[in-house]
């Protein structure tokens, strides 16, 4: 299965980017969606949380949809793919880019931050500029939904594997396994 890592920076459309690969039924793994949830009342980080910082850091929203067996590949929802590393583990990284000013126009309206606030939040993660720099694809996200919408589909036709591929990547490393089984017996059999 192929694992796709898709980031972006704060208000640089990744959310709408996620809604349009889960049209697509392609499963989502949304990490910041699970930070959230392992904190709800009643799992066993919540009361921890509680006890060092303060209620008001707790956000009980949201469901997270569940990979389905046999899916050829997966797409995971990491907002800091690149500065934890994590771009390592994934078949190809994703990320969703749009300008500085953008970025900044969108937090002021979405969360109705001032200016210096917005840029404040936004220095405060690797620039897009950077992070582009570990993609093997850039979603641009600075124009119409038309648009990110096409470039959506593109990334996601070029990173859909045949259903060769996905069947040589399930069945390779058994049969890989085997042969060599059968070569080591053969060998034995070859010295008696």
């Amino acid at each position: 299965m192929k694992i796709i890592g898709l980031t972006g920076g704060i208000a640089s459309g990744k959310s709408t980017v996620c809604r349009m690969i889960t049209r697509r039924n392609i499963p989502l793994i949304d990490t910041d969606l699970l930070a959230r949830q392992i904190i709800e009342p009643g799992k066993p980080a919540y009361k921890r949380v509680v006890n060092h910082f303060t209620r008001e850091i707790l956000n009980e929203d949201g469901t997270i949809d569940r990979v389905k067996l046999g899916e050829k590949m997966v797409v995971v929802d990491v907002p800091l793919l690149i500065e934890t590393r994590f771009n390592k583990f994934m078949s190809s990284v994703v990320v969703v880019y749009c300008s500085d000013q953008i970025q900044i126009n969108r937090l002021i309206k979405r969360d109705n931050f001032s200016e210096l606030i917005a840029r404040q939040r936004i220095n405060s993660q690797l620039p897009l500029k950077e992070k582009i720099k570990y993609a093997n694809y850039i979603i641009e996200n600075s124009g119409d939904i038309k648009t990110t919408e096409e470039q959506v589909e593109n990334v996601f036709k070029n990173l859909k594997p045949s259903s060769l591929n996905w069947l040589l990547s399930w069945l390779g490393p058994p049969i890989l396994a085997i042969s060599l089984i059968i070569k080591g017996l053969l060998f034995i059999i070859d010295r008696l």
